[in-house]
């Protein structure tokens, strides 16, 4: 099959990752959201209507948007360094940590059952939309961050849960270092550069380390679909700007609420259907 027969064949998969690409960049522009806690669910759902079972959709979701955080990451690191906001102490300090808790999470995915990763990701972003909601304007609950051991755990632990689940840094590492007193700009540049810790090397253990599923979807390799990966990067990196630009026009944390709600009916329902 010659590569014109095979788009042809999967129009409407391309249709899909497209627009998955585009909501995710719009997302990441408005709302200051990572990439990986949109594209996720949507990946999980989507291979689901391809025919693709739970458990495997979402190893190749958790994958494959991984591998799309990787270029979305470097330019965003671009960005916060040119004002300053990329913190090169933290870094130096944390990324051995991260990377030791990427590489233990990224190798347990090649060798856990999916169900296990639904029920991580449904917990994180229920916990994430609720962070949203209830914690908006609160003022820190600590006025420095913890020692060396704290920190320690706090690294390996957001390396490890974060490689688990296929999202970036932010997610996690955003609210902790908030709640730690860290000046919230600083928290969301750094978080960027922990995000290409946790991707790079996680998206290269499952490409390398994992076994396709038998019902994956087409181009599908490791556990890393790439054709996933070639429709959604550049169109996040595109629509990015166009939903920042909406930021400025719109009432950003009014939507952050309703993506908050969204987010949370989302980990529900991931979890829910572990049940049902």
């Amino acid at each position: 099959m010659n590569i014109i027969e095979f788009i042809i064949n999967n129009t409407s998969t391309f249709l899909a990752l497209v627009t998955t690409g585009v909501f995710a960049g719009i997302l990441a522009g408005l709302l200051g959201v990572g990439g990986g806690i949109v594209i996720v669910p949507v990946l999980f759902f989507l291979f689901q209507s391809f025919g693709v079972s739970p458990e495997s959709a979402m190893l190749v979701a958790t994958a494959t948007s991984l591998a799309t955080i990787v270029p979305t990451s470097v330019s965003s690191i671009r960005s916060h360094h040119q004002k300053g906001n990329v913190d090169f102490d933290l870094l130096r300090r944390w990324a051995v940590f991260i990377l030791i808790g990427v590489l233990l999470g990224s190798w347990l995915v090649t060798r856990v059952d999916g169900t296990l990763l639904t029920m991580l990701f449904g917990v994180i972003a229920t916990l994430s939309a609720l962070n949203m909601l209830l914690r908006t304007g609160k003022s820190a609950l600590f006025q420095q961050l913890p020692g060396t051991a704290g920190q320690t755990v706090m690294g390996t632990s957001i390396g490890f849960f974060s490689s688990m689940v296929g999202i970036g840094g932010g997610t996690l590492s955003v609210p902790l270092l908030t709640l730690y007193n860290y000046p919230a700009h600083k928290a969301v540049g750094t978080a960027a550069a922990i995000g290409l810790i946790i991707s790079l090397p996680g998206a290269l253990t499952m490409l390398v380390m994992g076994s396709t599923p038998t019902d994956a979807p087409a181009g599908t390799f490791g556990l890393v679909n790439l054709i996933g990966f070639i429709c959604i990067v550049p169109l996040t990196v595109l629509f990015a700007p166009v939903g920042a630009s909406l930021a400025a026009k719109l009432d950003a944390a009014k939507l952050k609420k309703i993506f908050a709600l969204v987010l949370l009916l989302t980990g529900l329902r991931m979890l829910a259907q572990l049940v049902l």
